[in-house]
């Protein structure tokens, strides 16, 4: 590993965004866990993938809506060291437009942004200020910044995750952590597959384009380095132009 090598957590690590993100850290030199729910084996192949290209990683499982099992399996991170590097990625979509969703699409997808910030977050804040270094980074969504039809769930928990964002980095700025949001547009991953065709990111994207999860995951390996030891309580969009 390098001098600057950190131990990393990336939640919803075995997804689109979220593989690209582990990668991406990995080749910075961070020993990885990469986080899934469900998707075990597709965080084994991002893990084995990383080992292979000489980057240390391992997949951790566990449900971020699940204080208590989320609580146990990061004291057992924690018995090999503080995280310093945490990436929130996890997140869902379920769409409905507002009259018709149910209270089970609205909290679920609140659960999992919302309440897994704070799962997730809140256990390793503390190990992370004695070491007076650390970077938070959450995935948010331009959804939150410019609202989506039949997404009022997803737009008010990236909305909450935005704005725990920015209190949380007045908290911690002067132990040396910073914190912040990355808010992407239309990425080019399974997930959004399917939900808008050629013409209509033309019409919604100055730049014409679908981004990369390699993309987002430039700004996160950034966001999460050295070099942005001044950057704190920020929501960057990373859209094409959109907002």
């Amino acid at each position: 590993m390098n001098a600057g090598a950190r131990r990393a957590l990336v939640t919803g690590g075995s997804g689109g965004i979220g593989a690209a993100i582990c990668r991406r850290l990995a080749a910075a030199g961070h020993v990885v866990h990469v986080h899934t729910h469900r998707s075990v084996h597709a965080a084994e192949a991002i893990v084995a993938q990383i080992v292979a290209e000489g980057g240390r990683a391992m997949a951790v499982q566990f449900d971020v809506t699940d204080a208590a099992a989320t609580r146990a399996q990061l004291e057992i991170i924690l018995e090999e060291g503080p995280i310093q590097v945490l990436v929130n990625n996890a997140g869902i979509h379920d769409d409905a437009v507002f009259p018709g969703m149910s209270p089970q699409q609205w909290q679920r997808v609140i659960d999992v942004s919302v309440h897994g910030f704070y799962n997730v977050t809140q256990p390793l804040t503390l190990p992370m200020i004695r070491t007076r270094w650390g970077r938070i980074i959450s995935i948010s969504s331009v959804s939150a910044l410019l609202g989506n039809r039949g997404q009022v769930n997803y737009a008010a928990a990236k909305g909450a995750l935005n704005a725990a964002t920015k209190a949380l980095s007045l908290e911690v700025a002067s132990r040396g952590i910073t914190v912040n949001a990355v808010a992407p547009g239309i990425i080019a991953t399974q997930m959004s597959s399917g939900a808008f065709d050629t013409a209509a990111i033309n019409d919604i994207v100055p730049m014409k384009r679908a981004g990369k999860p390699e993309e987002v995951a430039d700004l996160v390996a950034f966001l999460a380095s050295t070099e942005a030891g001044y950057i704190t309580g920020q929501v960057i969009s990373i859209s094409g132009g959109m907002v």
